[in-house]
């Protein structure tokens, strides 16, 4: 029986979603409310990913728009060093999905976008986007 290489990588991906997933809900069991992006930055970075505040820039913080680097030792990063799957592919489907759900539940009417040509390992830091939609 000959197995796919492409294809295990992909179930392990899933399975690294599903896992991220679980902590998503358990961490959103508790209600956390963001009414302001002051707020977003501590409950998602700080409270939810765990991001040290060293490892965050903060390129702009407006009342309506967050823009941040993060340079943080990132599980997706290293699962996919560790695969050999682009970043691009392994954040578009394990992170950004659960990102949406945890903002989401934090206020409906944030959007969450990541800037692809600006993520790891190809610059030094991962730029995302957090904004209230319109």
């Amino acid at each position: 029986m000959r197995i796919n290489l492409f294809s295990m990588k992909e179930v392990v991906l899933t399975i690294a979603k599903v896992a991220f997933y679980l902590y998503a809900f358990l961490w959103t069991i508790k209600p956390k409310i963001a009414n302001s992006m002051s707020d977003v930055l501590e409950l998602f970075y700080l409270d939810f990913l765990k991001v040290d505040g060293k490892e965050i820039e903060v390129v702009r913080l407006a009342e309506d728009e967050l823009i941040t680097r993060c340079k943080n030792p990132c599980p997706i990063l290293r699962l996919s060093e560790l695969l050999s799957v682009d970043t691009k592919h392994a954040c578009r489907k394990v992170s950004e999905p659960v990102c949406k759900f945890v903002l989401g539940k934090m206020n409906p009417n944030l959007a969450f976008e990541r800037n692809y040509g600006w993520i790891r390992p190809f610059k030094g830091s991962c730029e995302e986007r957090i904004y209230l939609k319109k």
